[in-house]
């Protein structure tokens, strides 16, 4: 778990702020911290709660009830991430979080994703940190790596991988080059860095909604 123990000052207003990162975004999350020389505390839990998406409200909500009372403001870095009940929790503990569905969504920003889907309804998403995580959240997670005749199940309407990177290297690269192929799909690279996911975190940090 990420965390940095400061105060965050806007409009000369003193502001004890609290970011809590979906484990996915936290490696980025504070990148723009570090960027923007924001002071604040910064929480994550852990990507691989996707794979039992109800334990990310489970624990927002453990976190919240432990620590809202400590901080004057607290922002979460996570996008609805499917029936979770996210929002509701939020709600509960009047806190707010970046706007957008997933961080797919995020990276592209919304008019680009959308193409995306229009054009291939099929497609595939990695970022840098499932693109490193492959094995463990996707091929771990959905049971492949012990039961790979599964993927032709999980995948059948799958026609393209679309690897949205923030921090590209050769070895990234060709990993998710690889992926597709072994899948049959076609392979785009789309070089977006830290997309909506910086601008709407800024909004929110300038306390603009």
């Amino acid at each position: 778990m990420l965390a940095t123990i400061v105060t965050f000052w806007a409009e000369g207003i003193n502001l004890k702020t609290l970011l809590i990162a979906c484990g996915a975004l936290a490696k980025e999350t504070k990148e723009l911290v570090d960027k923007y020389q924001w002071r604040v505390d910064l929480k994550a839990l852990p990507a691989l709660h996707h794979m039992t998406p109800l334990k990310i409200t489970a624990d927002l909500d453990a976190m919240l009830t432990q620590l809202r009372a400590n901080y004057e403001r607290v922002i979460v870095v996570y996008g609805e991430c499917g029936a979770t009940g996210i929002d509701a929790v939020l709600a509960k503990h009047k806190v707010v979080r970046i706007s957008g569905p997933h961080c797919y969504e995020m990276y592209a920003g919304t008019a680009q994703f959308d193409q995306m889907m229009a054009e291939e309804p099929g497609t595939f998403f990695l970022t840098d940190w499932l693109l490193r995580a492959y094995e463990k959240a996707v091929l771990g997670g959905l049971g492949l790596d012990k039961h790979p005749q599964l993927a032709s199940l999980y995948f059948a309407n799958y026609r393209r991988l679309v690897y949205l990177s923030q921090e590209p290297t050769e070895k990234l690269l060709a990993k998710a080059r690889a992926i597709a192929e072994a899948m049959g799909w076609e392979f785009e690279h789309r070089p977006v860095r830290y997309g909506e996911l910086e601008t709407r975190l800024v909004t929110l940090m300038n306390g603009r909604d």
